[in-house]
């Protein structure tokens, strides 16, 4: 099988691959944050949720639902930090799929990356990168928000997580972020093979 891409585009493209999958895989898991309430364990991320309290039509009171799911609406997120850091960490987690996944057809297909384009791509990578750093970096500003506070011992505040603590999708959303700025951005530069100049 013909390959557009050198030994270092290779790399290149399973990296990208594994840093987009766990960047992606981290956004959609819903342990960014762990506490617990009524006696129960309780996550965050960005969009979903895991046990959440309902009332308890026989007996009246309030019971702990041990189940995850997303929000019933994008307006339902418990606050504007955690809804912008939605939208900017998936746009990231998009961008850095859309090169990982066009780097792996490149290990099958002829002239689909040149040296320019694995500069572009890089550079996508980098954006992607950012963005999904940026969506991490304003995370712990939804931390005030009520949800949050009746999770964490009503202790929490921005950047103050109280009697809770940060759950390992965080730490894979921004470490795929981290590596594909800095590592796959650089190894895109040498992805691409000169391309040939052929006299008309």
């Amino acid at each position: 099988m013909a390959s557009s891409l050198t030994c270092a585009g290779v790399v290149w493209a399973l990296l990208s691959f594994l840093c987009a999958a766990a960047s992606c895989v981290g956004f959609f898991m819903p342990y960014w944050l762990l506490g617990s309430q009524m006696g129960k364990p309780v996550s965050f991320g960005t969009f979903r949720r895991c046990s959440y309290p309902v009332r308890d039509e026989a007996g009246g009171g309030t019971v702990m639902l041990e189940q995850c799911g997303r929000y019933a609406s994008f307006q339902g997120i418990p606050s504007l930090e955690w809804r912008i850091c939605t939208v900017v960490t998936g746009t990231g987690c998009g961008l850095l799929l859309l090169v990982a996944l066009t780097a792996l057809m490149a290990c099958c297909i002829t002239d689909l990356i040149s040296r320019t384009i694995g500069r572009v791509a890089g550079g996508i990578q980098f954006v992607g990168g950012l963005l999904i750093g940026s969506g991490c970096a304003l995370y712990p500003l939804g931390w005030d928000s009520e949800e949050v506070k009746q999770t964490c011992s009503n202790s929490s505040n921005q950047f103050d997580l109280g009697s809770c603590e940060i759950g390992w999708a965080y730490y894979c959303t921004g470490a795929g972020a981290v590596v594909a700025m800095l590592l796959c951005t650089w190894m895109a530069c040498f992805a691409g093979k000169k391309q040939k100049h052929y006299p008309y």
